[in-house]
């Protein structure tokens, strides 16, 4: 629901009237955003006293299915309760990691993707709770193990038709597409904040498990920040794989959209597409090709949110400002704490 003040007029603390604005200047622009989203989640076990763990309750990987995948009769009556409510399910499977999932619902406008995202979040965790399991969303929950990613598939339409293709154009993608990548790579860091907004956010964004890490974009390979799905036509999007699903879905959505469309005001050219995979360059081969790296900590990308004014105009004042001490706050008792890794790490040795 919306959130008005007394008088009636909007709060402006709402994320959800953050987004309204974000596509209020879409709109004037003549265009529709349609969002996709891939929201990953882990079953754990709970504990005798119902408290969660992370103790897997399966050994299965990606797409395996039954009686490997002891989560599948769980992840069916997700699926059956969302449908109840109203959403178009296109896919269910097993993920990378042991007792990771993906349900993955059909795309629509962005306001009723963010709406839908809450609900998913509600529903898949009091599905778990019903099966004696306890669904989580963090971003990295266990060291070693592919993290939990919320890939957003984004399109731009102009009534009926998708404005990001152009069968006439390299790779079929449209003028416009190239510009919203351009302004997607551009504020990449400062998205990051929104976007990937805990400590341990940074934790899966780190080489090796299939999150992106460099800021780049390709049309044939995953390593990069901007994937290209193979499909055309009404199905051109654009794929941004950094976002995990502990984002707020109006936040992110919102500073998603405003970069993109930036790069289309502004005419922002994307670097030259890097269809090789990333992980396997050296250090010289990324900067020769000048491909930079998202922020490493929660401390990294407020500095790079603070500093971009795209994203913070997109916010608002109200919500930036408060966001920021949220953020600092946490960053700063994260930084003061003293973790079981330095225990194990330095208490016998020094």
């Amino acid at each position: 629901g919306d959130i008005y003040n007394t008088d009636g007029t909007p709060f402006l603390g709402d994320p959800r009237y953050v987004l309204r604005r974000a596509l209020q200047t879409a709109q004037e622009m003549g265009y529709t955003f349609k969002v996709g989203p891939e929201a990953e989640f882990f079953l754990f076990h709970t504990a005798p006293d119902g408290s969660a763990t992370t103790l897997t309750h399966d050994k299965a990987g990606y797409f395996d299915l039954s009686p490997v995948d002891l989560g599948e009769n769980a992840r069916r009556e997700m699926i059956l309760t969302l449908e109840k409510f109203g959403f178009e399910i296109e896919a269910s499977h097993h993920e990378v990691a042991p007792g990771q999932h993906e349900i993955d619902f059909k795309y629509a406008d962005a306001l009723d993707i963010a709406d839908k995202i809450i609900t998913f979040k509600m529903v898949v965790r009091t599905v778990a709770q019903n099966h004696g399991l306890h669904a989580t969303f963090m971003a990295k929950p266990i060291y070693g193990k592919a993290g939990n990613g919320m890939h957003m598939n984004q399109s731009l339409f102009q009534g009926e038709d998708n404005i990001f293709w152009d069968e006439e154009k390299p790779n079929q993608l449209s003028e416009n597409a190239l510009y919203y990548i351009g302004g997607l790579l551009k504020h990449a860091k400062a998205i990051t904040a929104i976007t990937n907004p805990t400590v341990n956010s940074y934790k899966r964004l780190v080489p090796g498990y299939e999150a992106p890490v460099y800021i780049a974009w390709s049309t044939q390979n995953r390593s990069p920040l901007v994937r290209i799905p193979a499909k055309r036509g009404t199905s051109t999007r654009i794929e941004l794989r950094s976002p995990d699903p502990t984002c707020n879905p109006y936040l992110a959505l919102a500073v998603v959209l405003m970069a993109g469309l930036d790069g289309i005001k502004n005419k922002i050219e994307p670097p030259e597409p890097c269809d090789c995979n990333i992980y396997t360059m050296t250090k010289a081969e990324r900067e020769a090709r000048d491909i930079k790296t998202l922020p490493s900590t929660l401390d990294e990308a407020l500095q790079a949110l603070v500093a971009d004014e795209v994203v913070k105009k997109t916010l608002g004042p109200h919500v930036l400002s408060r966001y920021l001490d949220a953020k600092q706050q946490e960053w700063k008792e994260y930084m003061t704490k003293v973790h079981q890794w330095e225990i194990d790490k330095y208490l016998t040795v020094y």
